[in-house]
């Protein structure tokens, strides 16, 4: 019992990102400019989606919930590590880990559904677009993205109980910039063993259930747009699809790395490298790939920059 309550009340000392690195001014400065750049433009992705009455349908309503992730991403982890690098230090309560987790946790995991329900809209769109404003209509869309933040809710709620339920009777230092479930089933003194084997078997349900219905979906859309006559029709169906499907690349490898293949197999500093990939250069690098290979998108900045006066002439 003496160990548990010390486990409850003491810090945890995050290792930090750039420990590690011969350069961690230059390091630093990169990540707090791709940390700026993501939150930019998704805030401005935000903002359009918002403003333009024609990108009020269902694919840029889920890519408006996207943009959401993708700013909550960054702000839960990045702050905090830039805070603890300048100050020189990196302590974290125990509250403010349990934060963390749950909130990176929610945010993951509903993203993982987002994109598959992106992927079935694409797939409705594309193989039966006759059916598309029924199939798509606002309720059912509510309702998916609602059952995806649910989701994430309730798979956030139990991994951060029972991972902090754990004793952490030994060293509190976490090799890691930011509290993530694996680096701190690492420094648990119990036997975390049945639940490490309960996390793999949730993760083929949150990480390859759904990327296996995003191959299913993307595979019909990709031969319904070899079949389209219209070359025009064609090219917009593969530039959208091809988008959606270079994000769920970006998301999945990274995630699949860090919670898929055992930890023997790779080391603190590569699980640090994929977080990074996952949880601030992927939401950095979705609201360019909308914007650069979205028409609509491009269209909808211009019509806001000649409100504006800003548009070049």
């Amino acid at each position: 019992m003496r160990d548990v309550n010390q486990s409850v009340t003491s810090d945890f000392f995050l290792v930090g990102l750039f420990s590690h690195s011969r350069s961690p001014q230059l390091l630093f400065s990169l990540v707090a400019a791709m940390f700026i750049v993501g939150l930019l433009g998704n805030t401005v992705l935000l903002f359009l989606i918002y403003m333009d009455s024609r990108l009020h349908t269902p694919m840029y309503f889920m890519l408006s919930q996207l943009s959401l992730f993708d700013v909550g991403f960054p702000l839960v982890t990045i702050p905090k590590m830039a805070s603890d690098f300048l100050q020189g230090e990196g302590s974290i309560s125990f509250g403010g880990c349990a934060a963390q987790i749950f909130f990176l946790t929610l945010m993951g995991v509903a993203e993982g559904i987002l994109l598959t329900l992106m992927s079935y809209d694409r797939y409705v769109a594309v193989c039966r677009p006759l059916q598309y404003p029924l199939l798509m209509r606002r309720q059912v869309c509510l309702l998916m993205v609602g059952c995806s933040w649910l989701a994430g809710v309730l798979n956030a709620s139990i991994q951060t109980s029972v991972t902090l339920n754990f004793s952490y009777c030994a060293s509190h230092i976490v090799d890691h910039f930011f509290c993530e479930v694996p680096a701190l089933l690492k420094l648990s003194c119990a036997d975390t063993s049945a639940y490490e084997l309960a996390l793999s078997i949730s993760g083929v349900l949150i990480l390859v259930l759904p990327l296996s219905l995003i191959t299913t979906s993307y595979g019909h859309v990709l031969g319904a747009v070899l079949r389209m006559r219209s070359e025009e029709a064609r090219n917009k169906a593969f530039t959208t699809c091809s988008s959606h499907i270079t994000v769920v690349g970006l998301f999945y490898g990274a995630a699949v790395f860090v919670y898929m293949v055992p930890g023997a197999y790779h080391s603190p500093q590569q699980d640090n490298v994929a977080s990074l990939f996952y949880g601030l250069v992927t939401p950095m690098l979705n609201p360019l790939i909308y914007s650069l290979r979205n028409r609509e998108v491009r269209m909808a900045l211009v019509k806001v920059l000649s409100r504006a006066g800003l548009r070049p002439k």
